[in-house]
């Protein structure tokens, strides 16, 4: 033991996430591309006999649910990383529509009801900073945000906002940890958005509003 040498990976996984040693998730991104697009090279083999009610359910069972996987930790990423996972997201759309590779992308995502993928995180960070408020998130992740109650009787006391984000040591690692994200993202959505308690109606109405936004 004295003598052996032990070496230094650069990257772990954990959970189907890679980490490597900078957090810039470039090798989590590489992977996830990968297998997303060998799934859509699997199903595209057998395109022709299938109908699209069930090539939609192929790419949600072995793509979407890929690109949704953990997708919380990809906020904040350079738009270089996020454009290389919106490329494979956009493969998988027109396998299902048929369409044209010229063709322009939103009108085609918007009438399979799909969010892009900068919308999804923003989606998976929201509904993970709703269920912390109403006590079906997990304990780790429920610590990590805090109410704003004002000291007086205010209007803005039945908004339901977060305290802001204390300002992070680092700007690209800092603002990327759910305890700055779960606030910036939160405090943005509209005031009627954060009052819902259901959480079947939240996931209708968040869907919806970021449907708004692109």
């Amino acid at each position: 033991m004295d003598t052996s040498e032990i070496d230094i990976s650069t990257s772990a996984r954990n959970l189907g996430v890679v980490f490597d040693k900078s957090l810039d998730m470039k090798d989590h991104v590489k992977n996830l591309v990968r297998a997303a697009t060998f799934a859509i090279y699997r199903i595209g083999k057998l395109r022709r006999y299938l109908d699209r009610p069930s090539v939609e359910r192929l790419v949600h069972a072995f793509v979407t649910s890929r690109l949704d996987s953990c997708n919380a930790l990809l906020y904040g990423l350079h738009d270089k990383e996020i454009s290389k996972i919106q490329r494979v997201q956009n493969t998988a759309a027109r396998l299902v529509t048929r369409c044209k590779k010229q063709e322009h992308m939103k009108p085609v995502l918007r009438d399979l009801h799909w969010l892009p993928v900068q919308q999804r995180i923003r989606y998976k960070v929201a509904l993970l900073t709703f269920k912390a408020l109403h006590g079906t998130a997990p304990t780790y992740i429920a610590e990590l945000v805090e109410e704003h109650k004002p000291r007086r009787a205010l209007r803005s006391a039945s908004e339901v906002r977060l305290c802001p984000p204390k300002f992070p040591q680092t700007k690209f690692y800092g603002e990327r940890a759910f305890a700055v994200a779960a606030p910036t993202v939160w405090n943005k959505l509209p005031c009627k958005l954060r009052a819902i308690s259901s959480q079947c109606a939240f996931k209708k109405g968040l869907k919806t509003h970021l449907f708004n936004l692109t």
